[in-house]
């Protein structure tokens, strides 16, 4: 029996429908709730596919309006947010449904939030700066890997000041989660590499956080676990359902740890990237982390031995520097499996602007639970060997 006694942790989440099929639970949920128009909002490459039309059909069948948004970009930006938030209340809308990846979901609690606060979307960012819970909420992911759907982060392109912002609040975590892995089907395969190299980096920076507990430990793991042996066959067999429901599974863990361990200096820099250069989120994360990991190894080199033997690296009789090393190369091995670009100059980032993405990672709320405290000097040199 462990004598280690733990400091008081939360640990909050959603309720979730987890399986092939959860999405048909759609109509229920919006009748539990009570709700008589909602504000469906989506994109335009998810409402393409027919998923949209598919699942809010029932709902008009059940006398249940709907009013759809789909104006929605990657990096969801303020100004769509503003656009939404004025839809919902012309339409009178009383719920809100999210069907996407992480854009859509995350566009949708902002405008919730705008809509009940009366107040811009900029003004939520931080901790806990959300007064009044948004109106009620129901997601189905698309995409294996943001954890939108489950997390209480919402993060939104502030286009004035080219910065990602983070809203962190228990106000951001949906009422139900709807996670069904045949929603993943349609997804390419550059997505479902990038989205599930994602959730590995949530599940990595979560169980590495200062304020990890054991609860969120056994999330994370097991999410390493999952990345590891699914993630490679997703990409490369997008029909193959075993894959696809690992990876819904190890994105939905992977989230249950980050939304409350928080997360490190990866999203730090990869939110900077995005606000900046408006690059790929979960590109930028996986070019990324294995540069992070390897600074990051010396300051909590007994969570990364776990870290690294969830992953399939053998940690037997091997020095912390040889197990670094292993983890490391592991972690870019899977990114040249699944096709992930190789440095960050592949993105399209000039080396000149790296001095302003370090100033602006090193004001990101994720760098306080990073197990390394970073001088901005320190985080340009991992930009520059990302490079």
């Amino acid at each position: 029996m462990s004598d280690t006694v733990h400091d008081l942790r939360k640990f909050a989440a959603p309720e979730v429908i987890f399986g092939n099929g959860a999405r048909h639970m759609l109509t229920k949920y919006v009748q539990n709730l009570s709700l008589g128009h909602c504000f469906v909002v989506t994109d335009k490459g998810v409402r393409d596919t027919g998923l949209v039309d598919a699942l809010i059909a029932p709902l008009h069948e059940r006398g249940i309006r709907t009013t759809v948004f789909d104006d929605i970009a990657p990096n969801p930006r303020d100004s769509q947010t503003r656009r939404g938030a004025a839809a919902f209340l012309e339409a009178r809308c009383d719920g809100v449904i999210a069907i996407g990846g992480g854009s859509p979901m995350d566009a949708a609690k902002a405008m919730g939030f705008m809509a009940t606060n009366g107040a811009d979307v900029l003004s939520f960012e931080g901790v806990d700066k959300v007064e009044v819970p948004g109106p009620p909420m129901i997601c189905v992911p698309t995409t294996a890997g943001t954890s939108a759907d489950i997390s209480q982060f919402c993060i939104i392109n502030d286009t004035g000041r080219k910065v990602k912002i983070a809203i962190v609040a228990q106000a951001a975590i949906p009422d139900v989660a709807l996670v069904d892995p045949e929603c993943t089907y349609s997804m390419p395969p550059a997505l479902t590499a990038a989205t599930g190299m994602d959730a590995l980096t949530h599940a990595v920076e979560a169980y590495a956080s200062t304020v990890a507990s054991p609860t969120t430990d056994l999330f994370a793991l097991d999410a390493v676990r999952l990345v590891r042996e699914h993630l490679a066959q997703a990409v490369h067999n997008p029909l193959d359902a075993v894959a696809r429901e690992g990876m819904m599974r190890a994105s939905m863990h992977a989230g249950y740890a980050f939304s409350n361990a928080i997360l490190g200096a990866v999203h730090a820099m990869a939110h900077s990237l995005g606000g900046v250069l408006d690059a790929p989120h979960g590109e930028c994360n996986a070019i990324v982390l294995p540069y992070v990991v390897k600074a990051n190894f010396d300051a909590a080199p007994h969570r990364y031995r776990a870290l690294a033997q969830a992953f399939g690296v053998d940690v037997r009789k091997r020095d912390d520097r040889a197990v670094k090393e292993a983890l490391c190369g592991a972690i870019d091995a899977l990114g040249r499996e699944v096709d992930i670009p190789q440095g960050l100059r592949a993105l399209g980032m000039s080396r000149e602007v790296i001095p302003r993405l370090a100033r602006t990672a090193m004001a990101d709320a994720c760098m306080l639970t990073n197990p390394r405290v970073f001088t901005q000097r320190e985080v340009e040199g991992l930009y520059e060997e990302a490079w």
